[in-house]
Formats: C-alpha cells, sequence, structure tokens
C-alpha cells in the first residue's frame, strides 16, 4: 500500500526528514573528519577566496585615500589600456617562449629521470639518488639565483675561472638573451626534476608486476617494457599534469626571473608577473595591475579547458 494511501485513510501528515536535517546529521556522525577539513577550509577561504574581493580595483580608479569602495567606478577603461598598450603584448609574448620552452624542456624531464630511476638495481643507490635530486626544490629561488651567480660570473665564477685558465675571453652570460634564456631553463630544470618525478615514481609503483613478467616470457627487454608497459600505465598521470602545466603557461616563473634578470636582458626576459610588480607595487598603479591580473587568469583559464578538451579528444584522459 501507498505512503499516499495510508495518509488518506488514517489522516496522519507524514514529514520525510529535512535536507537541513540530514546536513546536521552528517555533521554530528562525522563531526572529527570535518574538524580535520577546517583548517585547510579556513585557509582556502581567507587566503584564496577572500583576496577576490580586491577584483573590483580593476574596474575601479583607485585612490589609496578614498579607499576600495569610495573610488569611482571607470568600466573597462583599464582592460582596453591594456589591450592598447604596445609593451603588454611585448611581455605577453615573451611570457608565452619562456613558458613554452619550460614545458617543452621541462615537462619530460621528470618523467624521463623517473623511468631511468626506475631502471635501477639497488634500491639503497635508487633512494640516495633521489634523495639528492630533491633537495633542490627546497631551496628558494633567491638562493639558487645566488648559486648560479657563483657559477656563471665571468669575474668571480666558475665560468670565468675556466676561461682564465684556457685563456678565453670571459662574456657577461646572464647579460645575453640567449644565454639567459639558456641559463632560465638549465637552472628550472635542476631544481624541479627531483621533486616533480615523485609522482611519476608513485604512479609506476603502482603498476601489476605480473605484467612485466608476462612480458619477460614473451622475450621483451627492458626498453620494449618501458616502451609498452610503463609509459602507457602512467599516461593518465602524464595527462593530468600536462593539463594544470598549462594553467600557469602565463606565469613564466616570476620568482626565478625576478631574482636572475636585469636590464640588459630585460626586453626579452620582461614577463606578465615582472611588468605587474612594477606597475602595480612600484608605480601604484592599483587599478591597472589587477586588470591585468584578471585577464591573465581568464586566458589561464580558457587554456585549461580547451588542453583537457584536446586531451580528452587524443587519449580519452581527461582532468574533469
Amino acid at each position: 500500500m501507498s505512503v499516499s494511501a495510508v495518509n488518506g485513510k488514517t489522516g496522519l501528515n507524514v514529514k520525510h526528514p529535512s535536507k537541513r536535517r540530514g546536513i546536521l546529521s552528517t555533521l554530528k556522525k562525522q563531526k572529527f573528519l570535518f574538524l580535520l577539513l577546517l583548517p585547510g577550509f579556513m585557509y582556502f577561504l581567507i587566503f584564496k577566496y577572500g583576496p577576490m574581493y580586491g577584483i573590483i580595483l580593476a574596474f575601479k580608479d583607485y585612490n589609496p585615500l578614498e579607499g576600495i569602495l569610495e573610488s569611482p567606478w571607470v568600466g573597462l577603461k583599464y582592460f582596453r589600456q591594456m589591450f592598447e598598450m604596445k609593451y603588454f603584448w611585448t611581455v605577453t609574448g615573451n611570457t608565452l617562449k619562456i613558458s613554452l620552452l619550460k614545458i617543452l624542456v621541462g615537462f619530460p624531464a621528470p618523467i624521463i629521470f623517473a623511468l631511468l630511476l626506475n631502471e635501477l638495481v639497488s634500491n639503497k643507490f635508487r633512494r640516495i639518488v633521489q634523495t639528492i635530486s630533491n633537495l633542490p626544490h627546497f631551496l628558494s629561488w633567491i638562493i639558487v639565483a645566488g648559486l648560479v651567480f657563483q657559477v656563471v660570473s665571468p669575474s668571480y665564477g666558475v665560468y670565468g675561472f675556466v676561461c682564465d685558465l684556457f685563456g678565453w675571453k670571459p662574456q657577461v652570460l646572464l647579460g645575453d638573451s640567449k644565454s639567459f634564456l639558456q641559463i632560465l631553463l638549465v637552472s628550472n630544470v635542476w631544481k624541479e626534476i627531483g621533486y616533480s618525478s615523485i609522482i611519476y615514481l608513485a604512479a609506476i609503483a603502482g603498476i601489476n608486476t605480473e605484467m612485466y613478467e608476462s612480458s619477460v616470457i614473451d622475450g621483451a627487454g627492458r626498453f620494449k617494457q618501458c616502451l609498452y608497459i610503463t609509459i602507457p600505465s602512467i599516461l593518465p598521470t602524464i595527462c593530468m599534469l600536462f593539463v594544470l602545466g598549462l594553467g600557469g603557461i602565463l606565469d613564466g616563473g616570476f620568482d626565478q626571473i625576478f631574482n636572475l634578470y636585469n636590464a640588459m636582458v630585460m626586453p626579452t626576459a620582461d614577463i606578465i608577473d615582472t611588468f605587474v610588480y612594477r606597475i602595480g607595487l612600484v608605480e601604484m598603479q592599483y587599478s591597472f595591475s589587477t586588470a591585468v591580473g584578471i585577464a591573465k587568469s581568464v586566458i589561464a583559464l580558457v587554456l585549461v579547458l580547451v588542453a583537457n578538451w584536446i586531451v580528452g579528444k587524443l587519449s580519452n584522459y581527461t582532468v574533469f
């Protein structure tokens, strides 16, 4: 007999548990889990979502004396100014060039490194290599920049010493655009290759070992095992990190470039973030720098969505 029929005969008004009561019941039952979740939730709420209130600066002629709310609205003035500025497109081109080269060189590096580590027979030696390769990641770019200066300086660095030893004339490598770009790529790979390989090593560790045993019976060597078993098995992880990596294609690496670049390479090394730093913090054009930041974030979001769609069509692996 249906519930409605029973209600019609008895005249009782059956109330279903409300959605609110269900949420409160879940909170009560899993209060300790939600308590563990609270610090992370508060972090994102305060430091990620809270500052988004400042987005309205891009649509106002901000005056620190008047405050955000009292400053007059100007609409899309700063967005038009940004797109009409020739130098903005220069720094955008520099950012894309540096970021694409970092992806081209830096993205495959930890994958290859993880595959090579996986081939090491000695577990002890593998752990030593992995530990040493992870250490540079925990150094700030200020320290890494100091190390780079000690290596490439023509007067007191290793490069200058080698040139003097062989009678060569040393050059200012950080003052040459091509050499500067090469130093950026090499230092970025050196710093991140070990730490970035951890997730690939974890993916490799999850591969069923029976697949390797079967391939040995079929006569496959180590190279073919890597080519036909290891790489296809970690392909979803590779696709996911590739899509997420494209989200930062307009970053370029502010910390690295800010600590290494100089006036001689600024025409080719100045990126969006360093441009925003000078415009926003040095020249105090807060509204214009906010508009640039919003445009950068929107473009990055579109790139991630497009990359996710393309990767999904080509490999059937998507992030979302």
